[in-house]
């Protein structure tokens, strides 16, 4: 058997999402972004306002560029992953190499004037179709409109900024596979996050939102039952015991990822005999939430 543990971690959340074909080094923090009013970008106010109404959630969408130096990755088909926050959307592309050091969103006369407002790269891998894979960099941009231009500009590594213009199209949700850190660009820390409790009779319950540590990319989750008698759990085959001796059942449970239904088993003494009970566990990663 496995004993659970949670290491406690506190470190400031990057709001950003990285690319669903890469994975960031821990060295790279994604940048802290908004998106930008339609008045003040010069966007029409119903592309604007079809962008801001588009559900929380992580999505899938087409990055498009004027030039055909600026693109991403071939391993990412020419999307990126979109994340939507409170109507603040924000997208993170894995680009086809390092030689973009920096973005910007605006023009390059403004990014010279506005060096806080210059996006720092992260480090994505990204995998090709044949195994190959290669470290890029990728960028977490905010987006202000949807399928209509806006100006992002870039510096490549000679020092000089050049003007661009981008679209973002054609959001998918992403629905059919687990969300994973590395897409959410959260950084090592803990967290709060709702979880979603399905299976076995329905009178019990967990304690929602959950706290979590991510470490390294992985996620360790603090599941509290509003029951004392849960003696064990069983994770993709691996036997978890309470980390705690009196109370309500506490386990520190491993979670590959966000959105999706994690199977697990719980072991209840209640009864007369102990009983094992299938439940899932679904993490919203439209709820997380840095512990201060």
């Amino acid at each position: 058997m496995k004993k659970g543990f949670v290491f406690l971690l506190v470190a400031v959340l990057c709001i950003g999402v990285l690319a669903g074909c890469g994975e960031k080094s821990a060295e790279a923090p994604a940048s802290s972004v908004e998106s930008a009013s339609a008045a003040e970008s010069g966007l029409s106010a119903e592309a604007a306002g079809a962008a801001s109404a588009l559900p929380d959630g992580v999505y899938t969408a087409a990055f498009d560029t004027d030039s055909s130096m600026f693109h991403t990755s071939e391993a990412c088909g020419g999307r990126g992953t979109l994340t939507v926050r409170e109507g603040s959307l924000v997208l993170h592309v894995s680009l086809a190499s390092k030689k973009i050091v920096n973005l910007y969103p605006g023009t390059a006369e403004q990014a010279q004037a506005d060096e806080e407002g210059w996006l720092k790269p992260t480090t994505d891998t990204v995998t090709f179709s044949d195994g190959l894979s290669e470290e890029v960099y990728g960028f977490d941009i905010p987006v202000p409109v949807l399928d209509e231009e806006f100006d992002l500009a870039l510096l490549g590594t000679k020092g000089v900024w050049y003007d661009h213009k981008v679209v973002v199209s054609d959001p998918q949700p992403k629905t059919q596979q687990s969300v994973t850190t590395a897409e959410l660009g959260l950084a090592d820390g803990v967290y709060t996050c709702e979880v979603t409790l399905e299976g076995g009779s329905g009178r019990s319950g967990v304690l929602s939102p959950a706290e979590l540590t991510v470490q390294d990319g992985a996620v360790t989750l603090l599941l509290t039952w509003n029951s004392p008698n849960y003696d064990y759990m069983v994770v993709e085959g691996e036997t978890f015991l309470p980390i705690n001796e009196s109370g309500d059942s506490v386990f520190a449970l491993p979670a590959a990822g966000f959105d999706v239904p994690l199977p697990v088993t719980a072991d209840t003494v209640a009864m007369s005999t102990p009983h094992e009970i299938e439940y899932t566990l679904t993490l919203n990663s439209a709820t997380l939430a840095p512990v201060e």
